[in-house]
């Protein structure tokens, strides 16, 4: 996925009420930003760390600029925004990068589906089979080089398990997709210390026949391309 124009950087003073941050810009002003991600973006939201914005060009929104990326010590990109990961795993299917998820005619986008009054982030169909596929965006890292999900506790994402799951039951494919918008890492696992609860749940519809894929995305200012498979350590 292109990103145009590219992204330009900046240092976080801080990030509150969830959406926005104040950051300072290299030549020294300051702004207000958008923050397009929920989550407690454990890691990648540190004051001082170097971030990255994108311009929307929109003079009408409140907060024109949006943080896109943020920047580990060690020089890391990391993609924050979530609303990403299900064009770049659309794009990765379609482009062949994703060859387990090949085979399929159409793709279809936040379907309503389950149970829960879910929607599903990509329906694939075919003339034979379905398969769901609900997609997670990680951008946490233990100690080990591992990426981890859930950053934090999350009801919503264990009832997305549950939902798989049934669909499974109901004799659909199902796949739970990690998303994960950093190229440091080695594997997968899901995160047990910060949410037991989502860990127990993916291995249990894992058992079930659930389907858990991790790709690793390359990232920088002008582009982000899931690229390979990891290993799901669980």
């Amino acid at each position: 996925m292109q990103i145009a124009p590219p992204l330009f950087p900046a240092t976080l003073l801080k990030r509150y009420k969830r959406f926005l941050a104040d950051v300072r810009l290299d030549d020294g002003s300051e702004l207000t930003v958008h923050t397009p991600n929920t989550g407690s973006m454990l890691g990648c939201a540190e004051p001082g760390m170097r971030i990255w914005l994108r311009d929307t060009q929109n003079s009408k929104r409140k907060y024109r600029y949006s943080w896109e990326m943020s920047e580990s010590a060690e020089g890391v990109k990391i993609g924050v925004n979530t609303a990403l990961s299900n064009s770049l795993v659309k794009e990765a299917i379609e482009t062949g990068v994703v060859t387990e998820l090949q085979g399929y005619t159409q793709i279809l986008t936040e379907v309503p589906y389950g149970h829960e009054n879910s929607r599903i982030d990509l329906l694939l169909k075919n003339d034979t089979r379905n398969c769901y596929v609900e997609i997670k965006n990680v951008t946490a890292v233990d100690a080990n080089g591992l990426a981890i999900f859930p950053d934090a506790v999350t009801t919503r994402g264990t009832k997305h398990l549950r939902e798989l799951k049934a669909m499974v039951e109901a004799g659909h494919r199902a796949v739970i997709f990690f998303s994960i918008q950093r190229d440091d890492v080695t594997a997968f696992r899901p995160a047990s210390e910060i949410d037991p609860l989502y860990a127990a749940t993916l291995a249990e519809v894992i058992a079930a026949g659930v389907e858990a894929l991790a790709y690793r995305a390359t990232v920088s200012p002008a582009e982000i391309c899931l690229k390979n498979r990891l290993p799901v350590e669980i």
